[in-house]
């Protein structure tokens, strides 16, 4: 699915509940994380929520592939939006997308606690770094 067709079908939805349901079938659908990397030094910082974060091998060696786990649901959702913005993407691309821009046309500040929101956003930046550090080491 890509971000667009996440975001019309997600504003079909009327209420909050629906919403929040769609995000968390939306996590069920998350690629397996890797146990070995189930520890802290991928901790996402700044989530309340405990929320894991790795680069993997893409089929292409431009790409930057991420999986991500959280032990929360609706947390798992927003990394499911995070993958589809970012996962498979080159590190230039991942560099230049307005993820914010996303969070904003959805409105997921209404829908979302404090916490989350701050959560989300440091998911962002530790994958434009990963990604700045991708671009770097191909320089």
């Amino acid at each position: 699915m890509t971000p667009e067709e996440f975001a019309e079908r997600f504003h079909r939805l009327r209420s909050s509940e629906d919403r929040y349901r769609y995000l968390i079938q939306l996590g069920r659908k998350l690629e397996p994380y890797p146990e070995e990397f189930r520890d802290e030094e991928h901790l996402v910082p700044g989530c309340l929520s405990q929320v894991w974060l790795v680069t993997v091998e893409g089929s292409d060696s431009s790409e930057v592939v991420f999986r991500a786990d959280s032990d929360a649901h609706i947390v798992k959702g927003l990394i499911g939006i995070l993958l589809m913005m970012y996962s498979g993407k080159t590190a230039e691309e991942i560099l230049m997308t307005d993820v914010e821009g996303l969070f904003e046309s959805l409105d997921l500040g209404k829908h979302l606690s404090v916490n989350r929101r701050n959560g989300f956003y440091s998911m962002t930046v530790k994958m434009k770094e990963h990604a700045a550090q991708k671009a770097a080491a191909a320089d």
